[in-house]
């Protein structure tokens, strides 16, 4: 694991262009007179608008612009319990907010509203990486619902994906553990991009120089060739379609395996072995390695690059470690690069929240090896008594199960009203007693382990 210097705020902002610092697939299409109506550089709303159909359709909902740049959605369901639950989102997008993004979010977690809790989602004030604008974004959105319709009796932060980093940087600067008086009273964290930008996205730069290796075709030999820490040249036409079309031609992805050839089963194995991710996202995390790291290392951080591979020894198929690698492209990470995305996304564990954190053991775009990070992080921070971590034997990211969702707020609830501390145990059998309400019908919808725990981010991405 990386150690990194601090550096001052100011200067983190400078190097990361006054913005925000993992990708997800693009929105629905916007509601084009909507959109029209709130300029997102004018404070807008909140309006009364027609909720998404997953929505119960006897809550309130309200769209707005912050006045900073950002879109946002708010619903209150008929019967609310009084308590907000404050949702920052997974990505980023490299594009424009839109506010379809934050319809899509309320789509998905449409069962904390019906489990009578409000939500509150922005789209941030601009595409691409920044945590912590992110989180002065989200605490932005809470104010605006406060002014519009009144203090909650209990307000919770979620943060999924890379939201879990925008959460728990959120959690440190408006809740630390000693001095401000917090405006939040709970944290959840589910499927979370923890441990900080550099931790979390070490081993994209490892999939672009193995994959560069095996495949030589990410540049082509006849393009422009360039550092593969800079994800793509910022004048590149190469679109997401050319680039998939490149993965099938080398890996055989996207077809049956009966279908590939030997060459590309081979290329896919040595890929995988040295990678360590899944083939149903290769596709996916190539995306993420080229134009989010376009974006974090060429807009964000002025062309210095934060990823290093130098003495990282990668494991491959019988017989073939030796030449992968030696032949792999080897990069040295610049230290202001690293200090500005540490400062800008490392947690510090520095907060006063009681948090819980859910996580698929099978996720294959956050690696669960993350919560081992953040678990360390907090433990070296002397806040470790207000964190407990869940596993769920599942195998998405985006999105688990419903019932898992209501029995992690309730818990957390009731450790803030009560002091009743949840265990992995307790929660599996909140979640348990949940699925006759929010279960699918004919299929478990609790999938918690209590007794599973992380190895070390060490065991899934080579040290450096």
């Amino acid at each position: 694991m990386s150690h990194f210097s601090l550096i001052r705020p100011a200067l983190v902002l400078a190097a990361l262009g006054g913005a925000s610092l993992v990708a997800v697939a693009a929105p629905a299409a916007a509601r084009p007179a909507e959109e029209a109506a709130m300029r997102p550089g004018a404070a807008s709303g909140p309006s009364p608008a027609t909720c998404p159909k997953a929505v119960p359709q006897d809550a309130r909902c309200y769209t707005g612009a912050d006045g900073a740049g950002a879109f946002y959605w708010i619903a209150i369901p008929k019967d609310w319990n009084r308590v907000l639950v404050m949702h920052a989102h997974g990505g980023p997008e490299t594009g424009p907010p839109q506010l379809s993004r934050s319809e899509e979010d309320l789509t998905r977690w449409a069962i904390t509203v019906k489990a009578g809790y409000a939500w509150a989602g922005s789209t941030y004030r601009r595409g691409g990486y920044g945590v912590t604008l992110a989180a002065e974004d989200t605490e932005r959105l809470r104010h605006i619902f406060v002014t519009r319709f009144g203090q909650p009796r209990r307000t919770l932060l979620h943060g999924q994906s890379y939201g879990g980093g925008v959460a728990s940087k959120a959690a440190e600067l408006y809740a630390p553990t000693v001095g401000l008086k917090s405006p939040y009273d709970g944290l959840v964290l589910t499927s979370g991009v923890l441990g900080g930008g550099n931790t979390a996205y070490d081993f994209r730069l490892d999939l672009r120089v193995v994959y560069q290796y095996v495949c030589r075709n990410h540049p082509l030999p006849s393009e422009p060739q360039y550092p593969l820490w800079q994800g793509l040249p910022l004048d590149s036409t190469l679109t997401r379609q050319d680039l998939a079309q490149r993965v099938r031609d080398c890996t055989g992805v996207g077809l049956p395996a009966a279908q590939r050839s030997p060459a590309q089963a081979a290329h896919l194995k040595t890929i995988l072995t040295a990678v360590k991710i899944p083939e149903r996202t290769l596709v996916a995390h190539l995306n993420w390695a080229t134009w989010l790291f376009q974006d974090l290392t060429q807009k964000r951080l002025g062309g210095r690059n934060p990823f290093g591979n130098i003495g990282v020894r990668y494991d491959a198929p019988p017989g073939e470690a030796e030449a992968l690698n030696a032949g792999v492209l080897r990069y040295a990470a610049d230290p202001q690069a690293q200090g500005a995305l540490a400062a800008d996304s490392l947690p510090n564990g520095r907060t006063s929240l009681p948090t819980v954190t859910m996580h698929a053991i099978h996720d294959p775009t956050a690696f669960v090896e993350l919560e081992d990070a953040y678990r360390r992080i907090r433990t070296a921070a002397g806040t470790e008594g207000n964190l407990v971590q869940t596993f769920a034997d599942e195998r998405e990211h985006s999105y688990l199960s419903d019932p898992e969702y209501p029995a992690l707020f309730d818990a957390l609830l009731a450790w803030i009203d009560r002091g009743d501390k949840p265990t992995p145990a307790g929660l599996a059998e909140a979640c348990r007693r949940l699925e006759p309400r929010y279960g699918t019908a004919g299929k478990p919808g609790c999938h918690l382990l209590p007794d599973w725990r992380p190895q070390a981010i060490e065991a899934r991405v080579p040290p450096r």
